[in-house]
């Protein structure tokens, strides 16, 4: 089963947002909670956390992209 990591709506932020970076690459094993990208915005940066088990299987938007709330990232393969 695949899981989407999506951007989420973060509070005071502009409607674009910057993908800082990736934790993990593509084939890496990641846990529940386990932070796995960096969102920037004006003020701060966010870390965007895996929302279940499993594997990376695909980046979407690699470092620097530019974002808005909803975005798919990535995908995850659950075990």
């Amino acid at each position: 089963m695949l899981t989407e990591l999506r951007v989420p709506t973060l509070a005071n932020a502009g409607a674009r947002l910057s993908l800082g970076r990736w934790f993990k690459s593509v084939g890496d094993a990641v846990s529940l909670g386990e932070p796995l990208v960096e969102i920037d915005t004006d003020n701060v940066t966010h870390e965007i956390r895996s929302p279940v088990d499993g594997v990376l299987s695909k980046i979407l938007v690699g470092d620097g992209g530019s974002v808005e709330a909803g975005t798919a990232l990535g995908t995850i393969s659950q075990f």
